[in-house]
């Protein structure tokens, strides 16, 4: 007795390839307006899969399409096994690279709810940089796996006040940022005191770009 053979389903990356054909618009995603974004299948990612930034069309010519923006979750679950040690570049005020290890995770936005990632940081040379040149990118690996996060940073603590975060949240948004990258605390009273008087800041970056190997 013959058994039919189950079809094959198309891996993401060929289907995406598919999909991108059809579209006909091979083109980074600045180039694409955000109602195209929206509704083309060729112009959506696969979370967890990595895709090359090029395609081969049907005429054989090499042409570039949007990548899209990979999944936090899987930015999450890689940072999870390495405890959410990133690495963050920002700019100095003569244009070079500064770069930091810090503990950063998935903060709620105080405000607004939104979703970002969270570190704490102090220090006067530090905070002025992020201040005059808040875009920054943070690098999450483990083995030879890693996850870029690219955003603009926005800066909550007793030197850089926001609307409607007092004292007491500013308090609870610093043990959000702690908890958001893993961490715990047998005694959060003290925590309290050392964040209040190392005047530690809550910085939130906003991404704008995620993109990994």
């Amino acid at each position: 007795m013959l058994h039919p053979v189950p079809a094959r389903r198309p891996s993401p990356q060929a289907d995406h390839r598919a999909a991108a054909d059809e579209c006909g618009r091979h083109q980074p995603a600045a180039a694409l307006g955000a109602q195209h974004l929206g509704r083309c299948r060729a112009h959506r990612f696969e979370p967890g899969v990595g895709l090359p930034s090029m395609v081969i069309a049907a005429d054989g010519g090499a042409r570039q399409y949007c990548r899209g923006m990979a999944d936090l979750q899987d930015v999450w679950a890689l940072a999870e096994r390495e405890k959410f040690l990133a690495t963050v570049a920002t700019v100095r005020a003569d244009g070079s690279v500064q770069a930091s290890l810090v503990n950063a995770g998935p903060v709620a936005h105080p405000l607004t709810g939104a979703p970002t990632v969270g570190f704490t940081t102090y220090g006067k040379v530090k905070l002025a940089n992020l201040r005059a040149r808040p875009r920054l990118a943070l690098t999450f690996r483990s083995g030879w796996q890693w996850y870029t996060i690219e955003g603009t940073a926005e800066i909550i603590g007793p030197d850089d006040p926001a609307d409607g975060v007092d004292a007491e949240r500013l308090r609870e948004l610093l043990r959000e940022v702690f908890r958001g990258a893993g961490g715990t605390h047998d005694d959060w009273d003290t925590y309290d005191t050392v964040m209040r008087n190392e005047r530690r800041a809550a910085v939130l970056v906003t991404p704008e770009r995620v993109y990994s190997n």
